[in-house]
């Protein structure tokens, strides 16, 4: 089976209409603070039914997932379930949630990270959507690739696995470590390019990523895959689209 090939589109409508012509699915995006009121549902329903896609969610960017204050941890999980019940009602089929926690080098917040994302994919799954916990290893509050990995796997979470992020956090080495020790977890995919001078969310093709090291891993591979370009230019993020369903569909 060949992998379904997306695009993110934030939080705005207006995107996700001119730019979900020829795609799968979208992956929209939870605005920070949001509450799912705010979003019009009926709007949502009839671009997707139109266009014939599917829909995945981002969950809100800058939410930690964990902290030392049990009333805080208490409301991120009330929070991101509320969320999540809301995904689930717009049909929505996977969530994506930042790895992060107040501070991720703090041992001691592991378990406790551990205790939140096994809370946050319960309630995910109770809504019938399933949580993909994303690495952001190369951001202040992300977890490093190797320890989001082992945390992923303790909790049985599935990982959405943005390969630009991983390059930023430790280059085409860490994008193969990686794979090579937790590929069998990842259902989702976040595919740009990336230069190590600090550009971000190129299309594929612009920056340094080899795509060769993503091919080894995942050609053939049959989970969801988000073009995470931040451009409106169709055509530019149909021809990064080709690029890694081409890298995909190569043999192991």
């Amino acid at each position: 089976m060949d992998a379904t090939i997306g695009v993110t589109v934030g939080d705005s409508l207006d995107r996700l209409e001119a730019t979900i012509d020829g795609f799968d699915f979208v992956e929209f995006a939870i605005g920070e603070g949001a509450e799912p009121d705010e979003v019009d549902d009926e709007r949502l329903a009839s671009i997707l039914a139109e266009a014939g896609a599917d829909l995945c969610v981002h969950l809100p960017f800058k939410q930690d997932v964990a902290t030392h204050v049990p009333e805080i941890n208490a409301g991120i999980r009330d929070y991101l379930g509320r969320l999540l019940e809301w995904a689930g009602g717009v049909g929505a089929e996977k969530a994506v949630l930042h790895g992060t926690a107040r501070n991720p080098h703090d041992t001691d917040l592991r378990p406790i990270f551990a205790d939140q994302l096994a809370a946050v994919d319960a309630a995910a799954a109770d809504a019938g959507v399933e949580l993909v916990v994303e690495n952001v290893g190369h951001q202040a509050r992300g977890f490093p690739l190797s320890v989001l990995g082992d945390l992923a796997r303790e909790t049985g979470t599935a990982v959405c696995f943005d390969v630009g992020h991983a390059y930023m956090e430790d280059g085409d080495d860490g994008v193969d470590r990686f794979c090579s020790g937790y590929g069998d977890l990842v259902s989702h995919l976040h595919v740009h390019d990336v230069r190590s001078r600090g550009d971000t969310h190129l299309p594929i093709g612009a920056g340094e990523v080899d795509y060769g090291v993503v091919s080894e891993h995942f050609g053939g591979f049959d989970g969801t895959v988000a073009v995470e370009v931040f451009t409106d230019d169709v055509d530019m993020l149909r021809d990064s689209a080709r690029r890694a369903g081409t890298a995909l569909d190569a043999e192991r």
